[in-house]
């Protein structure tokens, strides 16, 4: 177990049946006559805002007007075919402030977007389709290495079996999916969802997933280099920043991913270690994620923290509505300053400094206040895991700040190895720009290690 600096913690009070009943679809899903209603309600705009403001490029109008004519696989097909991982994004894609932002129908006096995601998950749960949707090209004999098995690297793995290639995918971890299997809430991917997603994904054949490989432990990039025609590193973000703060070892404070990914892994929620009232320290979706799932697992008193105020969260207000309506506490300007411990040394709260914006900078008043917790989490982002960049090749690659720099298309400064998805500079840390990453990545990998081929771009 990752979260053994909780183990001193009591159990949820209710069976694990009744736990699990907390942690069903957010969102339900549309039933066939919600999805005809719905898609009747899109002009099939001509240069369609919601289409050219979606990260993967997905052709929103044609998909709902397939979805308007019963031509559900059709529409599925349309929305994989510019994103192989629609089903997920569908649940879990910001579309609050991406294409139902960008609908006209929100503009006037409906004042409501055509609901996209929803219309989405509607097309990509209800396809029958008879094999998978995309057959592969001529083989090329090429074979590139994709390091990480999350969306960027089996976006990318997927696209280039696509175009006659092999693949052979290195994860760390034991199961596939990345983030979506480890870090997202358990109520927006429920069912299993991550592993069937990629299940479908490997139909298209010619990719193999090793588990188990750590690029830095027993990768090497120069091995990887020299044996494959090209490599595609998909490391995402896999440390935890630190608060730097004394106590940030004590037992009752962990990241909250680390609590995520053994709250979605576990066959038992009950077995979960809870306390009674926690602090959530953040101001992002895995914040979020966090405290209302302790919340929905009968912690009496979650409270979440941020150094800024509500606007400049980077949780959408959408999330921030999920928080409220679940009774968690948001308290806004104030920065964490001291860890607080019992006589044993585990967490008992945390002391605050009450922060104010003055002409763009934050600075604390000297005003303080305290939190009693039994448990602190931290959500204040992630970074590049230093185990997977201290490999002597890896060293090399240029980087901006805490992640590498590639090029419009996605090579790194080493000639043959790219990169793309949250470890690369550009983009939000969405699993869609991740997605649509490792597909563009695949493209220009396809065409440089096969120059004779014309390029066809699907």
């Amino acid at each position: 177990m990752m979260i053994e600096a909780l183990n001193h913690l009591p159990h949820p009070r209710e069976a694990n049946a009744q736990l699990a009943s907390r942690f069903t679809d957010l969102a339900p899903a549309l039933t066939a006559r919600q999805a005809a209603i719905e898609s009747a309600r899109c002009l099939y705009c001509y240069d369609a805002p919601c289409t050219r403001i979606c990260p993967t490029g997905i052709d929103v109008a044609s998909f709902i007007r397939n979805i308007h004519d019963d031509n559900i696989d059709g529409a599925a097909t349309g929305i994989l075919r510019q994103n192989i991982f629609g089903g997920s994004c569908a649940r879990v894609c910001p579309t609050e402030i991406l294409c139902e932002d960008a609908c006209v129908r929100n503009h006037d006096a409906e004042g409501q977007p055509v609901r996209i995601g929803l219309l989405q998950r509607y097309a990509t749960d209800n396809m029958a389709l008879a094999a998978h949707p995309f057959a592969r090209a001529a083989a090329t004999g090429k074979t590139v290495a994709v390091v990480g098995a999350g969306p960027a690297g089996l976006s990318c793995a997927h696209r280039l079996a696509m175009l006659g290639n092999d693949v052979v995918v290195f994860e760390a971890q034991q199961k596939p999916g990345g983030l979506n299997e480890y870090g997202i809430a358990k109520y927006k991917l429920t069912d299993n969802f991550a592993q069937k997603e990629v299940n479908f994904l490997l139909e298209i054949g010619g990719i193999e997933i090793r588990h188990g490989h750590k690029l830095g432990a027993d990768l090497s990039l120069k091995q990887l280099h020299a044996q494959y025609d090209a490599v595609f590193l998909a490391l995402g973000l896999g440390a935890s920043r630190q608060l730097g703060l004394t106590g940030e070892e004590a037992p009752g404070l962990l990241a909250a991913v680390d609590y995520i990914a053994e709250l979605r892994q576990a066959s038992d929620l009950a077995a979960l270690p809870l306390p009674s009232r926690a602090i959530v320290i953040g101001a992002g979706n895995t914040a979020i994620d966090m405290a209302v799932q302790i919340q929905r697992l009968g912690a009496e008193e979650v409270t979440l923290v941020y150094r800024r105020g509500f606007e400049a969260m980077s949780a959408t207000g959408h999330e921030q509505h999920i928080a409220r309506d679940n009774q968690v506490r948001l308290r806004t300007w104030a920065q964490p300053q001291q860890v607080l411990l019992d006589d044993a040394g585990r967490v008992r709260g945390m002391r605050f400094e009450r922060t104010t914006d003055t002409g763009g900078r934050l600075n604390g008043t000297g005003e303080t206040f305290e939190l009693a917790a039994d448990a602190i989490f931290k959500a204040i982002g992630q970074g590049m895991d230093t185990v997977s960049i201290s490999d002597p090749l890896a060293a090399t690659l240029q980087r901006d700040g805490d992640k590498i720099y590639v090029d419009a298309h996605f090579r790194t400064v080493l000639p043959g190895i790219y990169a793309g998805g949250d470890c690369v500079a550009p983009g939000q840390d969405l699993t869609v720009q991740a997605v649509q990453h490792g597909k563009l990545a695949a493209h220009a990998i396809h065409s440089d290690i096969n120059p004779e081929l014309e390029a066809r771009h699907g």
